[in-house]
């Protein structure tokens, strides 16, 4: 647990307390936040808002700012979300990437089949009784909401880690089950985020810079000093490649191609994804939160260490930025995006996981039972992190957006809801 403990500090205690505050400080002085969160950092013409649309975000007061010639703003959500989230989604990236292309990663073979089915229902659960009840809702609550269908097939990793450690024991095999799905779900939401929600008018031939970067940064760094470096055990290309320009290469490739994913219209947020595959990284693959990690020395690895406090900061400001709701924001779309999330996430992953453990005779993990699906489908319902980014993206500015942003912050009810489900289905924990 103490390792545990350990990445929940890193990544979400700051997280929750910037939520914590922006709540208290909406909920006092909404007006003061609000001009907070918006306030111009810089005006210019390449990256972020629209000056229109910055001007409607802050109001009247934007008379006292002059933006000379500019056609764009650069304000403090617009730097977080866009920009310095970037390392955050970098970070869960390294972790799919690694389960899926390294040698014993969590994601390949047979033992990841059922996790990754059983991951479908967790996403087409929630959809559906998202979008199913804001039908029956009615075709006005339908139009207003159902940009917002993505919001909580979230699933929260840290979390959900820990509760489900809490609930089954550090040794239960569902353990393992549920880590490989909620990893499988920040893939899946990676992809949804860059496909469904694109932050402008899509200009996808933008998208060759951000390849092109990749593209050189992995052969001229990578994959030519070792080509170099072949028969020889010194490495002494390598070596030097890796002394002396370190992960310079790698950042001046990551920025161009940030700047190639806000110029083509998908979410900047994810710019830093095509980068990492180019990154040198380890031989195998140890699992997320593996003690052996932190004694790994590639690149990729040492990257992700060294990026552990900004990206903390960077979470303590997502959170303030983002969780800023009035509570009487509540609204149709939070309780759908709440219904979606512990409703549908244990309905799907039943579903899906049975017919994948029975019909397909794909199996479950030794020592795991069906029920145990339910369960795992109540800790997963902890959306929280990517689920109040994906409504900061789905929705502009506004009640529908508070309101989904409130159903996110809410779906930390789940924990209650997985403690009294284990004890329902009799869950024995395991030890290891």
């Amino acid at each position: 647990m103490y390792r545990v403990w350990n990445f929940i500090t890193t990544y979400s205690v700051l997280l929750i307390s910037g939520a914590l505050i922006a709540l208290i400080w909406a909920n006092i002085d909404a007006d003061s936040y609000h001009y907070f969160v918006e306030y111009p950092i810089w005006f210019n013409d390449l990256i972020g808002l629209d000056l229109s649309y910055w001007k409607k975000s802050i109001g009247p007061e934007a008379a006292q700012f002059d933006p000379g010639g500019a056609g764009k703003v650069l304000t403090l959500h617009y730097l977080v979300n866009d920009i310095l989230m970037a390392l955050f989604f970098a970070i869960a990236a390294k972790e799919v990437w690694e389960a899926v292309i390294l040698k014993d990663g969590s994601l390949r073979g047979k033992k990841a089949a059922t996790p990754l089915v059983a991951t479908a229902g967790g996403m087409f659960g929630p959809i559906a009784v998202y979008l199913g009840l804001a039908a029956v809702l009615g075709s006005d609550v339908y139009d207003a909401v159902s940009r917002g269908w993505a919001i909580p097939t979230a699933t929260d990793i840290a979390f959900s880690y820990l509760v489900g450690r809490i609930v089954f024991g550090a040794g239960h095999p569902a353990v393992r089950f549920l880590l490989l799905l909620a990893i499988a779900d920040d893939a899946a939401g990676l992809v949804i985020l860059a496909i469904f929600y694109p932050s402008g008018e899509l200009a996808v031939e933008w998208l060759g810079l951000s390849v092109a970067a990749s593209a050189g940064a992995f052969f001229f760094f990578n994959w030519l000093p070792r080509r170099l470096d072949r028969g020889n055990q010194l490495r002494p290309k390598s070596t030097w490649v890796r002394q002396k320009l370190s992960f310079w290469p790698y950042a001046i490739a990551g920025a161009i191609s940030w700047f190639g994913f806000a110029q083509s219209g998908l979410h900047p947020a994810l710019g830093l994804l095509p980068i990492v595959p180019a990154i040198p990284h380890a031989d195998r693959a140890f699992g997320i939160f593996a003690e052996a990690e932190k004694y790994l020395h590639d690149l990729l690895n040492e990257m992700e260490h060294a990026l552990q406090w900004p990206v903390e900061i960077i979470l303590f400001f997502f959170g303030l930025l983002n969780a800023g709701v009035t509570f009487n924001a509540i609204g149709e779309a939070t309780w759908l995006v709440l219904a979606g999330l512990i409703i549908g996430k244990p309905l799907g992953i039943l579903l899906f996981g049975w017919v994948a453990a029975t019909v397909l005779r794909l199996g479950l993990p030794e020592g795991m039972r069906i029920i145990d699906l339910i369960v795992i489908g109540f800790v997963a319902a902890i959306g929280f992190t990517v689920s109040l980014f994906v409504a900061s993206v789905a929705f502009e500015g506004g009640p529908t957006q508070d309101a989904a942003k409130m159903g996110a912050l809410f779906s930390f009810g789940a924990v209650f809801l997985s403690l009294w489900a284990g004890k329902l289905f009799r869950v024995e924990k395991q030890i290891a």
